[in-house]
């Protein structure tokens, strides 16, 4: 099967795993697997590997070329895809996120709450899963939102904004960092993280937007009252006092931008055509899996300079 007839097949195929994601719970790799298996024998890919005629090229089977993209996959990208993980991890568990967004309240939250909310939100899931950076600013939104006045709605909607537009748009993130090496750009993730920035203004020029006229129009509970003041900024320093000794503003941002700048030296010396070991030096640590090490290394000495060193071992576990 090919041409029109594949491509409506293939769509059918993405709905059908987003269902069975989403609706039927099945489990993301073995929905991916299901499907995979499936489009590949409509496909008319063959059930397994032939020697083909004489002359000819043999013909892989099905599991031998599902085996093989998988691995594709994860030489090119599941190293940078660990190393970015790994970053929002310790990022989350130490309170250095926690800090980066206590350092963006403290620059534009008091006279532009809702932007504060959403640009919070764009920032942490840079290296932070969406999910976990809702979870982690939550309290911040609710005690924001109760300092200022304004609508919890508009709060929420301009975070949760902000949170996915940065996990769609901008490495370390998977998502991101797959479409670029499907597109061939995968060895150029400062240009994806330029692009992902650019097209992420418009977004959230839109949600702002979009969030200050929600704002004006729904209400939640959280408007009646049900929690004072007092209640939502004790729960803010309990968030804060659970982290124990958290690391200082500057180095919580360390691990995100020291691979940005790394990449950025790399790119800069491949356009100015530097020779030498300097030049090869500095595209070597602007290679993105060699960055995002960096970064890694930077993220490791917050867990030290909150005395948590010993927890590196088993840092999934915390």
């Amino acid at each position: 099967m090919t041409g029109i007839p594949f491509l409506l097949v293939f769509i059918l195929a993405v709905a059908l795993m987003i269902v069975m994601i989403s609706k039927w719970k099945i489990h993301p790799f073995l929905s991916i697997m299901v499907v995979a298996f499936a489009l590949g024998i409509i496909g008319g890919i063959p059930l397994v590997k032939s020697t083909g005629a004489e002359g000819e090229a043999p013909v892989k089977g099905i599991a031998d070329v599902i085996g093989e993209g998988f691995s594709g996959i994860f030489t090119s990208i599941g190293i940078v895809i660990i190393l970015g993980t790994l970053i929002g991890l310790i990022l989350e568990r130490t309170g250095g996120a926690f800090r980066i967004a206590d350092a963006l309240v403290r620059v534009v939250g008091k006279r532009y709450p809702v932007l504060a909310m959403q640009l919070m939100g764009w920032v942490v899931s840079i290296p932070v899963f969406c999910d976990s950076g809702f979870v982690i600013l939550n309290p911040i939104r609710k005690a924001l939102a109760r300092r200022t006045g304004v609508s919890p709605v508009a709060m929420t909607v301009a975070l949760a904004a902000g949170l996915y537009t940065s996990h769609v748009f901008i490495p370390p993130t998977p998502g991101p960092i797959a479409a670029a090496q499907n597109l061939g750009i995968g060895d150029y993730l400062l240009l994806v993280i330029g692009l992902g920035v650019l097209v992420s203004i418009p977004a959230l020029l839109v949600a702002y937007l979009y969030a200050l006229y929600i704002g004006k129009r729904v209400s939640s509970l959280e408007e009646t009252g049900t929690e004072d003041a007092d209640e939502l900024e004790a729960a803010y320093d309990a968030l804060r006092r659970s982290y124990g000794r958290m690391p200082g503003t500057a180095a919580s941002f360390a691990p995100i931008i020291a691979p940005i700048l790394l990449m950025a030296l790399g790119s800069l010396a491949s356009v100015l055509k530097w020779t030498g070991p300097a030049g090869d030096f500095a595209r070597f640590l602007g290679t993105p899996m060699i960055a995002l090490a960096v970064g890694t290394l930077c993220a490791v000495g917050l867990l030290f300079s909150v005395r948590r060193g010993e927890t590196w071992s088993s840092p999934f576990e915390w």
